[in-house]
């Protein structure tokens, strides 16, 4: 089982989310919740199923903060000494899935790492590539659940590999460009 720790709540005022009704915004938001915890509940069933592991039976933590443009470049600077803006910044605490399922004996819950979802980013990439916001969030937390258990995208091979990976996962829940 997973527990989603949404860490902080932006103030509504806080954050340019290029829409005007931002209760609405929230609304959806909370409502992303659900899906979030099945994707990640897949994602961990598909990867430790090879280590006779059941999800169902261990406790998962992902911290998941949602950030104005400032605030991950702030982060982006301070723990990657890149001075730009990021739609997504994932802070894993495992090197791979080996260590994690390792830890499913050790551990009674099991912290994944932190996600870090820049929603003006997201916001203006659902528009820039032409799908929903709900869509483009759910693929950033894929892609960041994905670095969580040690995917990367830094050679063009791992590239390939973590792609097919995310279109997999974004299938599986039928969340499609």
């Amino acid at each position: 089982m997973i527990n989603l720790e949404i860490l902080n709540e932006l103030p509504l005022d806080e954050i340019d989310i290029l829409t005007s009704d931002k209760t609405e915004f929230y609304k959806e938001l909370d409502s992303m919740v659900p899906i979030m915890e099945k994707v990640v509940n897949i994602i961990l069933d598909d990867h430790l199923s090879k280590y006779d592991i059941d999800v169902e039976g261990y406790e998962f933590e992902i911290s998941l903060s949602y950030v104005t443009k400032d605030d991950i470049r702030t982060i982006n600077k301070e723990y990657r000494g890149k001075d730009a803006v990021t739609d997504v910044l994932s802070f894993p605490q495992f090197e791979s899935i080996d260590e994690v399922a390792s830890a499913v004996d050790r551990e009674p819950i099991v912290c994944l790492g932190d996600v870090v979802i820049c929603l003006e980013v997201a916001k203006e990439q659902s528009i820039e590539f032409g799908h929903t916001f709900l869509r483009e969030l759910i693929y950033l937390y894929v892609h960041s659940i994905l670095h969580l258990l040690g995917y990367d995208h830094m050679e063009e091979n791992d590239k390939k590999y973590m792609r097919c990976a995310e279109e997999k996962y974004m299938s599986i829940i039928d969340i499609k460009r």
